[in-house]
């Protein structure tokens, strides 16, 4: 019995005074791991800002990026090698096959780089869609940073110049004509990697950390939607919706589908990237603007005018602003290219929206396969079927003018009365000669006199 007690003795003492991190998870070195394995795009800056964040609220002592890509965007690449530079914690990454492009660029701005045998990095020449170079001032604008985040991790600047810039020579680097892609083993061998690994877990031997928790990014259904509709591919088809909503909208009368379907679109393209910090309110603002711009000049204003121009002007540059991560009109520290890259899918997407509005406008009503959508019989005088204003069918081949515009629907005036009308094609100006030319639904059927 007493041997019994001073064995309970001996171990609460031991519980008292022992460190506590003998037996709590907290002594546990914290390793946030999240993987870039995917175009760099802005759905990959929306997981880099979620994880360093979770990583600084879990009291993370490193997070390890697990790469593979063959690059993407520049300025959603140049936002994430910025954040990982100015991160408190450490970040290492651990390249398990690619880091070409915007890859080498977040690469290099890590503390630390492991690379699997037959990994790569380098080849950060900036390229078009088809796989062109752009213009120097675009790869100028690549090789100050990819030298500046060299040299802020304490790597050599003209290797990293190298990468970019077929110019450059350096003995037993590199000749001029090339640009500069390593292999685990020459990054190891020139300073851009600090060692070679099959798994995390090597990684993590290598760097010398012990007794580690590995705490994976994980992502709910809402973060999932929006890296969806932040995607630069769903963003266009967006926008295209957006626009051919409004056109149909406009060519017939009341409020129907198209105006629903441009409405629902709209929010799915704002929603996202105003939660994302992205769009502000005074870009959407802008954009709701344009829109109402351009409904007074369909409505209210005769002709294309003031009114139309600055209504267009104020929905691109509501659509592309919302894109890219300006604070007000602070522009400092966004890429030219993300700029521009922006501006051309809102142009492009408007373009196409509107290319197809116009051809389905006039395609789809006499489609055969849309024809069982509407009525196929007639109502005929001979079987009963009367209308309830004979005055329409006195109308036809009768001339007046325009009471409104016409664009198509509008009114006429004739012999002192005014009439519902709607245009056989385009849009006649107020006070224009028309005729008549039919009736239908108690409108009037007119064309230019």
């Amino acid at each position: 019995m007493r041997h019994i007690l001073e064995l309970t003795v001996v171990f609460i003492i031991a519980i008292l005074f022992l460190p506590s991190s003998t037996y709590s998870q907290d002594s546990l070195f914290k390793v946030y791991k999240f993987d870039i394995k995917e175009q760099i795009a802005p759905p990959v800056w929306r997981k880099t800002q979620k994880a360093l964040e979770e990583a600084s609220l879990i009291n993370a002592n490193l997070i390890l990026i697990h790469m593979n890509t063959y690059g993407g965007m520049l300025d959603a690449a140049d936002s994430i090698r910025t954040a990982i530079l100015k991160s408190p914690i450490p970040v290492y990454v651990f390249i398990d096959n690619n880091a070409a492009s915007a890859g080498a660029l977040i690469s290099i701005a890590c503390d630390s780089i492991y690379m699997e045998p037959g990994a790569n990095i380098g080849a950060a020449t900036v390229v078009d869609q088809t796989g062109k170079p752009l213009p120097d001032k675009y790869q100028s604008y690549m090789r100050s940073m990819m030298r500046s985040t060299a040299e802020s991790t304490g790597r050599d600047p003209e290797i990293a110049q190298a990468m970019v810039d077929p110019r450059v020579y350096i003995a037993g680097v590199i000749d001029t004509g090339q640009v500069l892609t390593f292999t685990a083993k020459e990054a190891m061998k020139f300073g851009f990697c600090e060692g070679i690994a099959h798994s995390v877990d090597e990684v993590l031997e290598l760097a010398g950390i012990e007794d580690y928790e590995i705490v994976e990014q994980e992502f709910t259904v809402a973060d999932k939607i929006i890296n969806f509709l932040i995607n630069p591919f769903v963003s266009g088809i967006l926008i295209m919706i957006i626009i051919g909503g409004i056109y149909f909208e406009l060519q017939t009368p009341g409020v129907g589908f198209p105006l629903a379907a441009s409405v629902l679109a709209a929010l799915l393209y704002f929603a996202p990237l105003y939660l994302e910090g992205l769009a502000e309110h005074w870009e959407i603002i802008l954009f709701i603007l344009g829109v109402v711009l351009l409904a007074i000049e369909i409505f209210a204003v005769p002709g294309f005018g003031i009114p139309g121009i600055l209504g267009i002007i104020f929905i691109v540059a509501g659509l592309t602003l919302s894109m890219i991560g300006n604070i007000g009109f602070d522009f400092e520290g966004i890429a030219f290219t993300g700029v521009i890259k922006a501006f051309f899918i809102v142009i492009i997407a408007m373009f196409f929206s509107i290319l197809i509005s116009f051809y389905f406008s006039r395609k789809i009503l006499t489609s055969t396969v849309f024809g069982h959508l509407a009525l196929d019989s007639t109502q005929q005088k001979n079987d009963g079927f009367t209308s309830s204003d004979n005055i329409y069918s006195t109308m036809i081949g009768k001339e007046g003018v325009a009471y409104t515009i016409l664009r198509p629907s509008g009114k006429v005036l004739i012999e002192n009365d005014v009439f519902d009308a709607t245009a056989e094609a385009g849009y006649i100006d107020k006070d224009s000669p028309i005729k008549v030319t039919g009736y239908q639904t108690s409108q009037l059927i007119v064309k230019k006199a």
